[in-house]
């Protein structure tokens, strides 16, 4: 669900795109070429038959049959193997998008006119995920997000808590809610996922630059790098409500909502559901800060959207067609304002306003990628770091991270 307001400023600009493509171009003869769309997002299936059929009326020539299945990582991976690649194809910018890119089946965008509109930091956070070769670019970011500290600015106001810029501010933040009576953060842990957003956001602040790289090459171990990490997560879940354990997701976003916690470590994906809720009060997002310089910490930004097609596509001229159509300002912005996204183009700003505090991290390309994306779905990091949170074995926990990372490592090669 979108909030009114939102729902008409979608209407609007997906309005725009669809009247600006009503003066049409040249038909193509009558020769039509229908393009396999492999779609993966269930929440963007009507936004994206919207875009299509502006495409379609700007490109006679061309139809565009959108697909949406189940499991789409699964089916994408089976297609793949079978040699029977959709003409464009949409993934999330994770680990699975990562290993495909690497065994060089998508295309490469490095050198096209829509790789350069494309922030140079949202493009570092795809590439870094693998790539075909160097200096290949293996897909275009359609939508980003941001992966932050959601907070309750009317109960930040009440209890003069400034937004925190260090670590130790934030857990003063936590104390002072808790002295008032206020849960301080909001916990979902039914959902072992909703673990991996603090993690996330500590590892990727607080290990080195170059720990993926030493870690595959065997010179460091996540015991040797994640203590801090573990010991941080810990404390924040310190400061969730007593029932943690027996609330989901869907839970936590009405909760938070309804002014029960004064924040809630999530994503910016996150927006639509809470204020589907109608809350009464403003909802902002900040970096989580890992450490005690305001300077080092970074938003934690991922591709939400990732937009490709195979080395070899069947239709080269037309699938380019609609990617390129797909990359325009006005068709990304739109499709922004309704996922509550950041569109990932040079010029371009969020639409919801709880999104532009991180837009300067963003613009200058203080961002890096969700640690989780880093490490294959075979290790189950979700269950990992849930259990964890349970029982506070931090050597357990380093351990089975390193020993599954590994075992799953092996079974790539």
């Amino acid at each position: 669900m979108i909030r009114t307001g939102l729902r008409g400023l979608v209407a609007v600009g997906l309005a725009a795109v669809l009247l600006s493509a009503c003066a049409g171009l040249p038909s193509t003869g009558g020769h039509t070429v229908t393009l396999d769309f492999f779609q993966f997002k269930p929440e963007a299936v009507a936004t994206f038959d919207k875009l299509i059929a502006g495409f379609e009326a700007e490109h006679p020539g061309i139809r565009v049959e959108q697909h949406h299945v189940p499991s789409p990582e699964t089916a994408i991976r089976t297609r793949l193997v079978k040699d029977d690649i959709p003409d464009v194809i949409s993934l999330n910018g994770n680990s699975t998008f990562g290993e495909l890119a690497s065994a060089g089946v998508f295309y490469d965008f490095s050198r096209t006119k829509a790789a350069q509109q494309i922030l140079p930091g949202v493009k570092k956070v795809l590439s870094d995920l693998g790539s075909g070769g160097k200096g290949e670019l293996n897909g275009l970011p359609f939508a980003s997000n941001a992966s932050g500290v959601l907070y309750n600015k009317a109960l930040f106001a009440q209890y003069g808590v400034a937004v925190p810029r260090t670590w130790n501010d934030l857990i003063a933040a936590a104390a002072t809610f808790r002295k008032a009576g206020v849960t301080p953060f909001y916990g979902s842990l039914k959902d072992a996922w909703t673990s991996l957003p603090p993690f996330n956001q500590l590892a990727a602040n607080l290990t080195p630059a170059d720990f993926w790289k030493a870690r595959k090459a065997g010179r460091t171990s996540f015991a040797a790098q994640y203590p801090e990490t573990a010991r941080k997560l810990k404390e924040i879940y310190r400061y969730t409500q007593k029932d943690t354990f027996s609330r989901d997701y869907n839970a936590a976003n009405e909760a938070f909502a309804k002014g029960k916690a004064a924040m809630y470590v999530q994503g910016s994906y996150a927006l639509p559901p809470v204020k589907a809720y109608k809350p009464a009060f403003g909802i902002g997002l900040f970096p989580l800060p890992a450490g005690d310089d305001p300077g080092s910490t970074r938003l934690v930004s991922g591709v939400d959207v990732a937009l490709t097609m195979g080395r070899h596509p069947r239709h080269p001229e037309e699938s380019m067609e609609f990617i390129d159509y797909l990359m325009r300002p006005d068709v990304v912005s739109a499709y922004a304002a309704e996922q509550s996204a950041i569109p990932p183009l040079k010029g371009t700003a969020p639409s919801d306003p709880a999104l532009l505090p991180v837009m300067p991290y963003v613009a200058r390309n203080r961002i890096t990628g969700f640690v989780d994306h880093q490490i294959p779905r075979a290790v189950m990091l979700e269950a990992v770091v849930q259990q964890f949170i349970i029982d506070g074995n931090q050597a357990a926990f380093l351990r089975t991270l390193d020993s599954e990372y590994t075992k799953a490592l092996k079974r790539r090669v």
